[in-house]
Order: structure tokens, then C-alpha cells, then sequence
């Protein structure tokens, strides 16, 4: 389990979203802080994966947190703030935020976030070294409810992948796929692709008894 500590000043709002937390599989709430003092104090004593961090505090700024987490603690920060003033975005970015997410936001907003920051973590796991493509995804444009494709790629068609690499846990390949959903191997394989290049689906190779490796497709965790 991924262990979030939520950070807030308003009790109502900090129930809230340790509800998207505890409602999201995989997460759980670690604890609950109202100050910026007792965030820190916190992060302290129960070493949580991950702090969701408000910014206007009774105490101090959100921002002075970060800067105390940096300084003194292995945590990741996604920032949960009504603030939008330009100042505020660049010192939370500056100060290596995974994201910022303007209040008010609904529970699919919070949960593209901490799927992807799950996906990040057990990707980054399982590798001993980093490649440019991991690397990428890493640093790389966060996901989004709607993700955009590449022309010539459907949605509808997209879904009738997806599916098929949920249905097929161990991988497949591009004419695995396409004897499955009825796409022609080709547009099968693009679509693949671009499930690998967005950070969706991985590839490794299977080696047969003679020829060239196949390529095997399967979905990332959490993706």
C-alpha cells in the first residue's frame, strides 16, 4: 500500500480528500495534518509515501513545508491549493512537486494523479538502470481523463486494445492482438505503440526457435 499523508487547515476539506485517498485502490491514508508543523512532525514519525500539501496554512506556507521536506525527508509532494497565482506554481515546480491541483477538483482528477505517481514508482522499482524513454515518462506530461491520439487513431479502437492487453496479462503480440479485437496486425501494432511511447503499456521480446524476436506487449501496473 502507497501510505498518503493529507495536508489541509480546513477539517471538512482534508475529509475529503483522505476519502478520494482511502477510496482509491492501492492508497491509504496515513495521517491527517491541519499546520504546517504538524506536517512536518508527521512525515517525521510515519514516513509516508507521499503528502498531499495544501499551501495556505495557519501556521506557515505550504511552500515553507516543501522547502523543510526537501531539506530533511525522502518524500514525494503532489500540492492541493486554491492558490493560482503564477509566484506560487513556479516555487512549488521549483521546489519538485509531482503536480499541483487547483481547488476545487473532483475524485478523477486526484486519482489520474496518484495512478500515475503509483505507475512512476513501480516502474522505477523494477529498473536498475534508466533509459531515455523511462526517463521521459518520468519527467514528462501528466496523464489526463481525455488522452489525446496520434491522427489516424481511434478512440473506440483504442478501447478494443486496451482491452485486449487487460485480457492478457503475460503479454501479447501485435497479431495476438489482432486475431483478438479484429484490427489488422499493422493498425494493431500503432496502436501498441502508442500505448508503449505514453507510458501505458511496456514491451519485451520473446525469442522463438528460429527468425526474429516477437515483440510481447503488456500493460504497465496501475496504468
Amino acid at each position: 500500500m502507497i501510505r498518503v499523508l493529507v495536508v489541509d487547515d480546513d477539517f471538512m476539506v482534508a475529509k475529503v480528500h483522505s476519502g478520494y485517498v482511502a477510496r482509491t485502490e492501492g492508497f491509504e491514508v496515513a495521517g491527517v495534518a491541519h499546520t504546517g508543523g504538524d506536517a512536518l512532525r508527521l512525515v517525521a514519525s510515519l514516513k509516508p509515501d507521499l503528502v498531499l500539501l495544501d499551501i495556505y496554512l495557519p501556521d506557515q506556507s505550504g511552500l515553507d513545508v516543501l522547502k523543510s521536506l526537501r531539506a530533511n525527508e525522502d518524500v514525494d509532494v503532489i500540492v492541493i491549493t486554491a492558490a493560482t497565482d503564477v509566484d506560487t506554481v513556479r516555487s512549488a515546480m521549483r521546489g519538485g512537486v509531482l503536480h499541483y491541483l487547483i481547488k476545487p477538483f473532483d475524485y478523477s482528477a486526484l486519482r489520474d494523479q496518484l495512478a500515475h505517481f503509483a505507475s512512476l514508482r513501480d516502474k522505477l522499482h523494477r529498473l536498475d538502470t534508466a533509459g531515455q524513454a523511462d526517463v521521459d515518462q518520468v519527467f514528462g506530461a501528466r496523464p489526463t481523463s481525455k488522452p489525446l491520439l496520434p491522427k489516424g487513431l481511434t478512440p473506440e479502437t483504442a478501447r478494443l486494445v486496451e482491452n485486449a492487453l487487460r485480457s492478457h496479462p503475460d503479454g501479447l503480440s501485435a497479431s495476438e492482438c489482432a486475431s483478438s479485437t479484429g484490427v489488422a496486425r499493422v493498425s494493431a501494432r500503432r496502436y501498441l505503440e502508442h500505448f508503449v511511447s505514453t507510458g501505458r503499456a511496456e514491451v519485451r521480446l520473446r525469442y522463438g526457435g528460429t527468425g526474429r524476436p516477437e515483440r510481447i506487449y503488456g500493460l504497465v501496473p496501475g496504468a
